[in-house]
């Protein structure tokens, strides 16, 4: 039997990432993974492989639409979306390799294979013939991650009813694609299509799209998404879905309950994602799910065994690839006997559409709801020049600072290139910044930035200058 300190179930953003940690801390480090690929839904068919056909499929759409403008012919333009395709698939392959290369560079032991508790210490690895291999750990970190959730009456054949995962692989490009669920993951997907040329139909049962992102960031991207051609239905509850060959038939009841149909020839479910727990043998250490099928942890992740910890999607908290990174490192100190630092209220959103969407902190509906005194500062990428030039006008950045303290509570975008952007959010709450601290600063000019410097102008004193 061989014997680690470590062991980590699962090899996507949280698991890797923290047996890197630990490798480093000096522990001997085992990670198990259950299928041929390291990188987990991240890396094999979530962020990577997504963001690829979003950065393809916007190229294609600005060929069509904004090459004229900037000057640029392009003659006859063509789609092969099966290039595309493979295109992703070849990034997605080289970026796996480079976690290969990461585990033998730290001399991390990979047991290919599902990964169950035999007990507290005694961890029972399967192969695909059934062939089980037992190893033994001081400590255990539980980073299985999430699978695509769905509804109870719709069954995903994969095939014309597919879930994110057949959506990145599909042979062609869909004429006419329902999309049940306008989170981010629709919405992205959903874009990747609109781009295409297909017609996209979202599908959502809350009153706006976007999740839990603040409100006016929302109905800014709605209205971008509809300008694009998205077709956005909102306040409807799908209760039934069928599908015939190739046409796909869905049913939902509107906030008057009247029954509205829609046909395509795909659907893509993407109603939210939901912990990934089964086959782990919880069970047999004394670990029991919540209501939602997450595993409770404490404040520093430790599960109710004491050497069995738990990361990333299987525990509360946003499904997130860099969330689950940071509790992988935060997890591997606190073995260490460091004292890790993390701040799960800043940890940032961002929907990869065009424009982009994202958030830090508070969002405004928050900052009603508690009560708290707040003033707003907003500046429009319209007022740009950085923007103009570019001919990337919609969207804005809004600031959200204590009325008394000054202090940044939450800052929200939606614009070119505010993936990046947040993360100057993310910087100056980490060290509590105020309004007026950002407004100081020297912002590079042309640059997008400079947007996120007058928003805090607007916040602090009402002062921006270019608008």
């Amino acid at each position: 039997m061989s014997n680690f300190d470590v062991v980590v179930i699962g090899s996507g953003p949280g698991g890797y990432v923290g047996a890197i940690r630990c490798a480093q801390l000096g522990f001997k480090t085992a990670l198990i993974e259950k299928y041929e690929t390291l990188g987990g839904t991240c890396l094999n068919v979530g962020c990577i492989p997504s963001k690829a056909l979003l950065d393809s499929s916007e190229h294609y759409f600005k060929a069509r639409k904004e090459f004229e403008e900037h000057g640029i012919g392009v003659g006859k333009l063509s789609l092969d979306f099966p290039k595309m395709v493979s295109r992703k698939t070849n990034v997605v392959d080289l970026t796996v390799k480079g976690i290969d290369f990461l585990m033998k560079k730290n001399n991390i032991t990979v047991l290919r294979g599902v990964g169950s508790f035999e007990s507290a210490t005694k961890i029972n690895v399967t192969d695909e013939e059934g062939k089980i291999t037992q190893v033994e750990t001081k400590y255990v970190i539980i980073a299985t991650g999430s699978k695509p959730a769905s509804l109870p009456f719709i069954k995903l054949d994969k095939e014309r009813v597919i879930t994110s995962t057949e959506a990145l692989s599909l042979k062609e490009v869909p004429k006419n694609l329902l999309v049940i669920g306008g989170g981010i993951i629709g919405l992205e997907l959903g874009s990747v299509y609109t781009r295409l040329g297909s017609k996209v139909t979202v599908i959502e049962y809350a009153d706006k799209i976007g999740g839990t992102m603040d409100s006016e960031i929302c109905k800014e991207l709605q209205r971008v998404l509809k300008k694009q051609g998205m077709d956005i239905q909102t306040s409807m509850e799908v209760n039934f879905l069928e599908r015939k060959g190739k046409t796909v038939t869905v049913k939902a009841l509107d906030s008057q309950d009247k029954e509205i149909v829609y046909e395509g020839d795909y659907c893509l479910v993407a109603v939210g994602r939901k912990p990934y727990t089964e086959g782990l043998g919880l069970e047999k250490i004394g670990v029991t799910l919540d209501d939602r099928g997450r595993i409770p942890t404490d404040k520093n992740l430790q599960t109710t065994c004491p050497n069995v910890y738990a990361i990333g999607d299987v525990v509360i908290g946003p499904m997130l690839a860099h969330k689950a990174e940071e509790e992988g490192v935060f997890v591997a100190e606190t073995l260490a006997g460091q004292k890790p630092h993390l701040n799960h209220h800043l940890i940032p959103g961002i929907a990869y559409t065009w424009p982009e969407a994202a958030g830090v902190g508070k969002t405004e509906d928050e900052l009603k709801k508690e009560g708290t005194p707040y003033k707003s500062g907003k500046f429009p990428f319209r007022a740009s020049g950085k923007a103009r030039a570019a001919n990337d006008l919609d969207g804005f950045v809004k600031v959200l600072a204590h009325q008394e303290t000054d202090e940044i509570l939450g800052v929200q975008m939606i614009g070119a290139r505010v993936a990046d952007m947040i993360m100057q959010a993310a910087i100056a709450m980490t060290y509590r910044g105020s309004a007026e601290d950002i407004a100081i600063t020297c912002f590079g000019h042309p640059t997008f930035s400079e947007a996120f410097k007058e928003a805090a102008l607007d916040a602090s004193a009402k002062r921006a200058i270019h608008i």
